[in-house]
C-alpha cells in the first residue's frame, strides 16, 4: 500500500511543472514535526531520489516520498481541490486519528489526541 494521487492532483502538478525548466522534477511529500496537530504535511518539488524514497507513478506524474513519512502516510490519497476558502492540495490519511481544520496537520490515529480545531470537510 503507498501514496495514490487523483486525477485532480495530478493534472494540477503537471501544470505547475510545465513551467519549471527542470524536466526531472517529482514531487515530493514529506511529514514532518510541528502545526497545531503535531504534525504537517510538506510538498516541495525535487529532482533528487534519495536511497530511503519510495518511488510512485500516478497518472503520469512522479511522486518522491521518504521512508519515515510513508510510515505516517501508507494509503493515503492525495488531491487537488477548490473552495470558497481556495485551492489547495488535500490529504485524505487513513493513518490520521485527527486532522485540524486547516487540513495541513494531524496526529496520528494511535495516539488519538487532536488539535480541538473543527476539520472543515
Amino acid at each position: 500500500m503507498s501514496v495514490s494521487l487523483t486525477e485532480n492532483a495530478a493534472t494540477k502538478i503537471q501544470s505547475l511543472l510545465e513551467n519549471e525548466e527542470n524536466k526531472g522534477l517529482k514531487l515530493r511529500i514529506f511529514v514532518s514535526g510541528g502545526g497545531c496537530s503535531g504534525f504537517e504535511y510538506g510538498f516541495t518539488f525535487d529532482d533528487e531520489i534519495k536511497e530511503n524514497d519510495t518511488v510512485v507513478e500516478n497518472f503520469g506524474v512522479g511522486l518522491l516520498v521518504d521512508q519515515m513519512s510513508m510510515d505516517m502516510l501508507k494509503g493515503s490519497e492525495v488531491d487537488y481541490q477548490t473552495s470558497l476558502q481556495g485551492e489547495s492540495f488535500v490529504i485524505k490519511n487513513p493513518n490520521a486519528g485527527s486532522t485540524c481544520g486547516c487540513g495541513k496537520s494531524f496526529t496520528p490515529a494511535e495516539t488519538g489526541a487532536g488539535c480541538g480545531h473543527a476539520a472543515e470537510y
